[in-house]
């Protein structure tokens, strides 16, 4: 797909789309466990490592440790490891990181300029807009909690499969943890599923919750970049996962306008609250239907 029938199709869409048959370079060919740890050398990486595959950010059920690049993916792709952290079928999980954690994204060209060397990233932007290139290297199983992104970014799948579940931003008030008879709303939320296979690359527009589900031990590459502009982002943000800066200081201000309002008694801020959100709703909520309509060129479904 060119550049310009993705911008035309599905850029401007701002729907999840499953794209073939683009180039990716030699990497789908190259990147084997052998060839991954010879040219990776031994870069120390920082992992998450997880007595169980499904990692959870808020429970923090993983601790993060450092090993050469080598070893990683060594263990990452065996079921059972004779040397560990944790435990002999423990779970590995890489997001490669900046050379500077807290000051510079990453970028797979300056991190690992060998391997960058075989993958092609694809031109579906200008490269001033480009913000990191990053590396999800997981073991089989492995599965990550739902989260939302605020750049737009391409996630590439080199080798292994990944499942992919999507939920449209419009359905944020129904998205927490899944226990249906604590959160009975999570239903209501719509649920959009593919399966990524070597050399497909999934475009996730930037706010679109996702988790993904490692079917076998697998690589890809996460692209991000910024589709709005440059001064709307926090530029002291790494990872690319902080609010937008008007987005910040909007929810401050509801911050103190909520303290504000604590100054009534409980009926006021009951009356006044729901005044609130009816004015919010009216101003910022945008179709509830407009998912439903998600065009796509792969195999995203919703389950009936």
């Amino acid at each position: 797909m060119g550049s310009a029938i993705f911008v035309c199709r599905k850029f401007s869409q701002r729907k999840p789309a499953v794209l073939k048959g683009v180039n990716l370079g030699p990497c789908l060919e190259k990147w084997t466990v052998e060839y991954l740890r010879q040219k990776g050398s031994d870069k120390e990486v920082k992992i998450h490592v997880s007595t169980v595959p499904q990692m959870d950010f808020l429970r923090k059920n993983f601790a993060y440790k450092t090993l050469p690049f080598s070893e990683f993916v060594k263990r990452a792709s065996e079921r059972k490891h004779s040397d560990f952290f944790l435990c002999e079928d423990e779970s590995y999980y890489l997001r490669s990181l900046g050379e500077d954690v807290r000051k510079e994204p990453a970028d797979l060209s300056r991190q690992f300029p060998d391997l960058a060397e075989d993958f092609h990233i694809p031109q579906f932007f200008t490269p001033e807009q480009f913000f990191s290139s990053v590396f999800r290297i997981s073991s089989c199983g492995l599965q990550l909690w739902t989260h939302y992104d605020v750049m737009d970014n391409l996630l590439a799948q080199v080798t292994g499969t990944k499942r992919v579940v999507l939920y449209s931003p419009q359905d944020a008030l129904h998205l927490y943890l899944p226990d249906l008879e604590q959160f009975p709303e999570f239903v209501k939320a719509k649920r959009y599923e593919c399966v990524l296979e070597p050399g497909d690359l999934l475009f996730i527009p930037a706010l679109w919750f996702h988790n993904t589900l490692a079917q076998q031990f697998g690589v890809g590459v996460n692209v991000f970049w910024r589709h709005l502009p440059a001064d709307s982002y926090d530029k002291k943000d790494p990872y690319g996962n902080k609010d937008p800066v008007a987005a910040s200081r909007a929810l401050q201000a509801l911050e103190r306008a909520l303290k504000t309002l604590d100054e009534l008694p409980a009926d006021y801020v009951d009356f006044y609250g729901r005044r609130m959100i009816q004015r919010i709703q009216k101003r910022t909520f945008v179709g509830a239907q407009v998912a439903d309509s998600i065009l796509h060129s792969g195999p995203l479904t919703k389950p009936g």
